[in-house]
């Protein structure tokens, strides 16, 4: 610690993502990137961009990308409805000071969920209250329907939720919305592409809802970094209110081609998402098989625990063998493993290990 410091500094407790190691022959599983690369279209737009235009400043408004994301999520979306960012997590920290943040009301969001919520809330200074997954690790959007005092200042989870994969039915994501005029309620639909509805849907029908997604997944683009959100223009007027008081080139230029190309290239996009859904299905037939209760996904990975094999030592095990996943060392969840879905023949190594170990 430096006495140089700010006194924030000390009190956070900083995200810790996924570890990226340098290993050969790596079956790497445990940050949900997509395994097939972008769109060919994304790639082309990317070398088309590269070029002396990179010595202007990009469009600050990243009017291209927002009317791309606008025509790809139909229900009335315009440009003035969509707010881009560099990555979802900025996204989402402006989400924090710009919208969530009300003295005397706190913020909701799941128990067990995205890491970085708690990050936000320190960094912020966002009072907020967990609400505990039912037992087997589901959404209850009755516990965010709170009146008088109790109302919450404004509630955010995932759908699919993380690290769990399960999906809320867009009428239980619409009976919290509803149920919650007086605060926003932010949707995080970062892994809502392999399988669950999107809340997009409802957005004309509710000025307090705002939905973030991401084209890291999805769009296979994690190392462009690019998000954004989706909701009433006041909200997202409030969004671009703190991103110019932070930064106001967000998107660089090679983002915003490569970004646009890859929302535009639907049929891309179908396909790399079948073919994920797809390998999930196989890989939790494969889970079960050996003895695995796998929660149910909609998502770009499985959650799975093993009654008979410790979670942290499974993880290490398959380590060993140049197999990567995600253990989280939490309450509740300590024993399960978080998977990503990676190609055909990741997830065959995957199983492989782990019939190994279990023989061993």
């Amino acid at each position: 610690m430096s006495r140089y410091w700010s006194p924030i500094v000390g009190a956070l407790s900083p995200y810790v993502p996924g570890e990226q190691p340098k290993l050969l022959d790596l079956v790497k599983l445990n940050t949900n990137e997509n395994p097939y690369g972008p769109s060919p279209k994304a790639i082309e737009a990317i070398r088309a961009a590269t070029g002396d235009t990179l010595r202007l400043y990009p469009d600050p408004a990243s009017d291209r990308l927002r009317e791309a994301i606008a025509t790809q999520a139909g229900h009335g979306i315009t440009p003035g409805h969509v707010f881009v960012g560099n990555g979802s997590d900025e996204v989402l920290a402006h989400v924090f000071q710009a919208l969530l943040k009300h003295d005397g009301r706190k913020l909701l969001f799941p128990d067990i969920s995205y890491s970085f919520y708690p990050v936000y809330c320190g960094l912020y200074g966002v009072e907020h209250e967990t609400v505990a997954l039912t037992d087997d690790f589901r959404i209850a959007p009755e516990d965010y329907l709170r009146t008088g005092d109790a109302a919450a200042g404004g509630i955010i989870f995932p759908n699919p939720n993380a690290p769990t994969g399960r999906a809320l039915p867009l009428a239980d994501v619409e009976r919290v919305v509803a149920g919650n005029p007086q605060c926003v309620v932010v949707i995080d639909e970062a892994y809502v592409d392999f399988g669950a509805e999107s809340a997009v849907a409802l957005v004309a029908r509710h000025a307090n809802l705002l939905v973030i997604q991401t084209l890291s997944k999805s769009r296979s683009l994690a190392g462009l970094r690019v998000g954004f959100a989706i909701g009433h223009p006041d909200l997202i007027d409030g969004l671009n209110r703190v991103k110019d008081s932070f930064n106001s080139y967000p998107i660089d230029r090679l983002a915003a081609a490569g970004a646009e190309a890859a929302m535009l290239d639907q049929p891309y996009f179908e396909q790399t998402c079948r073919a994920i859904i797809a390998t999930r299905d196989q890989l939790t037939a494969d889970l079960q098989t050996l003895g695995f209760e796998v929660l149910p996904s909609a998502a770009n990975f499985v959650f799975a625990r093993h009654p008979s094999h410790d979670g942290a030592k499974l993880a290490a095990a398959l380590r060993e063998r140049a197999i990567i996943v995600r253990h989280f060392r939490h309450a509740r969840i300590d024993q399960f493993l978080r998977i990503t879905v990676g190609t055909n023949d990741q997830c065959a190594r995957l199983i492989t290990g782990l019939k190994a170990i279990f023989s061993s």
